[in-house]
């Protein structure tokens, strides 16, 4: 049977983000898992949602109803990346595939089905494409447009994948026994009907809906168009046109980029890091080659190294502007090398390197002004220099990460990589507002804070100073000696001196509820009698200078 036009076929593999994480991190999909985002069950595997670990479940609740879930971030760069060579492979079968998200694949049904046969067969070519990958139970729906297609996809393994990864589309109830649903044409809005219609309408639109007593796509499907464009707009109506399986997307065939990556196999075994380095260095310009033949640089990549073990070291890197061969041959000798030397021997010899370029683009983006990079070249070409010669964490870059205190605000960031992604958004409550002082000081000088009597000045645990502060001083020996009026002398020799404002104090109270690891400090800020504006802390051992407002 040939396909009419606009037949499509979806390909889904159930528990996709569960498969590429347990894959990469070498866990068993056996085991109770669950993926998070934001606080928020992402994926879960089978075993963890027989224990009621659903996504959209918060990860303090999913945890008490299996207390056993292993939780793992979720990580969509992951997820792509493990993807790619089922793509790959699918399209080697059906060419002119569309990637609806890492583990959903859509095609036209017309050529398949006309080269294999009838749409059927197509639909097996596919199940044994993923087969021989050792990737099982995926499931094929075809139907009239994407989304219908996609349902039938999840109806052929209801009862094995009912409330899967994704999460977001309801299962049917005519599950096919081979991983296969076909929906003759013309009927896929009678095959979706019985589907809730939160399917196609968001949160916000489902709950009204179901308020008005149209809770399944038939339902919604019923309703005028007018009325429903009138009252939901146009959203309302694309999602209208859904239900009542009148579908105006279309597969979008995507363009199989370029092969990059390189791939060298060692026989036999390399055990030192200098003869890997100089047996790949071929390789790596090849790799490079490539690129610039289509105009294009790579900035960020990632290397797989196996050993004769059976280990695996797996490793991103970025780079500040572009990489060149010698920088690859580089990333690939640090990432062995760690802290020994380039003429150290290997724990285990390796087998097999791997490059795969993960951030790729335009030279265009990347060419120098109109009068050369003047300084930042050379500062590029120095920094990388020494960075090779002492190791890739010998280098770094300050960044400001996210916190509370100043001291944990500091990151210190390898030349070349991305900062460490932190909240720098975050509410942080306690954090210091805008306008931060310029000179935040690694280690905590010890001050001495008095009142007009020369006694230290105390903050009580409502949070109310003693008194008023009259004096200030600075030093490592605070209260070794005074002069004659009674005040503490620095260990510079010089008297403490009179505070001309302040400000405070402010609570800063981290982590509570751990006896362990709690914190409670306050900030109080002060100007000194030669205008300089100083951020005082106050613990249970005293007065420190945190930074100056220089």
């Amino acid at each position: 049977m040939n396909a009419e036009p606009g037949r499509t076929i979806v390909l889904w593999c159930p528990d996709w983000p569960i498969r590429a994480v347990c894959t990469d991190l070498g866990l068993d999909e056996g085991e109770p898992i669950a993926l998070i985002e934001r606080g928020l069950v992402f994926a879960s595997s089978a075993a963890a949602r027989a224990f009621g670990v659903v996504r959209g479940l918060k990860l303090r609740e999913a945890q008490l109803r299996c207390p056993h879930l292993a939780v793992r971030d979720y990580d969509v760069e992951l997820d792509v990346r493990r993807f790619e060579p089922v793509v790959r492979q699918v399209e080697q079968a059906v060419p002119g595939v569309q990637v609806v998200r890492p583990g959903t694949l859509a095609m036209r049904a017309r050529g398949p089905a006309r080269y294999y046969g009838s749409e059927g067969a197509a639909a097996s070519a596919l199940l044994a494409t993923l087969v021989g990958l050792g990737i099982p139970g995926a499931r094929v729906g075809i139907a009239d447009g994407p989304f219908a297609a996609e349902q039938a996809a999840r109806a052929a393994g209801a009862a094995q994948a009912a409330g899967g990864a994704e999460g977001d589309a309801g299962a049917a109830s005519t599950a096919g026994g081979d991983g296969v649903e076909i929906v003759e044409p013309g009927a896929s809005a009678a095959f979706i009907a019985p589907l809730p219609v939160g399917l196609v309408t968001d949160q916000r639109t489902t709950t009204l809906l179901n308020r008005l007593g149209v809770r399944t796509l038939g339902e919604f499907a019923a309703l005028p168009d007018v009325d429903v464009r009138r009252r939901f707009g146009a959203a309302g109506a694309f999602a209208h046109d859904r239900a009542a399986g009148r579908e105006q997307a279309r597969v979008l065939a995507r363009t199989p980029p370029p092969e990059f990556e390189v791939e060298q196999h060692f026989e036999p075994p390399l055990d030192r890091i200098d003869q890997l380095a100089f047996a790949f260095r071929v390789g790596a310009e090849g790799f490079i080659q490539r690129m610039r033949d289509v105009r294009l640089v790579c900035t960020g990549l990632r290397i797989e190294i196996d050993d004769e073990r059976g280990g695996r070291s797996s490793r991103s890197w970025l780079h500040p502007r572009w990489f060149t061969p010698a920088d690859v041959i580089d990333r690939v000798r640090w990432q062995l090398q760690g802290a020994g030397m380039a003429d150290a021997g290997l724990a285990s010899p390796i087998v097999r390197l791997r490059v795969i370029p993960e951030r790729i683009d335009s030279t265009g983006n990347h060419e120098e002004g109109l009068w050369g990079g003047g300084p930042d070249e050379r500062v590029h070409h120095g920094l990388t220099r020494v960075q090779s010669m002492l190791g890739h964490d010998a280098v770094v870059t300050a960044s400001v990460g996210g916190g509370r205190m100043l001291a944990d605000r500091q990151v210190l960031v390898p030349w070349g990589d991305r900062p460490p992604e932190r909240a720098n958004d975050a509410p942080w409550p306690g954090s210091l507002p805008t306008l931060a002082p310029a000179s935040v000081f690694r280690e905590r000088r010890p001050v001495a804070l008095l009142d007009a009597r020369g006694a230290e000045v105390a903050i009580d645990a409502r949070g109310v100073i003693s008194a008023v502060p009259e004096r200030f001083a600075v030093g490592d020996a605070i209260g070794g000696a005074a002069d004659a009026a009674g005040a503490p002398r620095r260990a510079d020799g010089f008297g403490a001196t009179p505070v001309r404002a302040w400000a405070g104090p402010w609570p800063v109270v981290e982590r509570w509820w751990d006896p362990a690891a709690a914190k409670r400090v306050h900030r109080f800020q002060i100007v000194d009698d030669d205008g300089c504006a100083w951020l005082l802390v106050r613990d249970g051992d005293g007065w420190w200078a945190e930074a100056r407002y220089d």
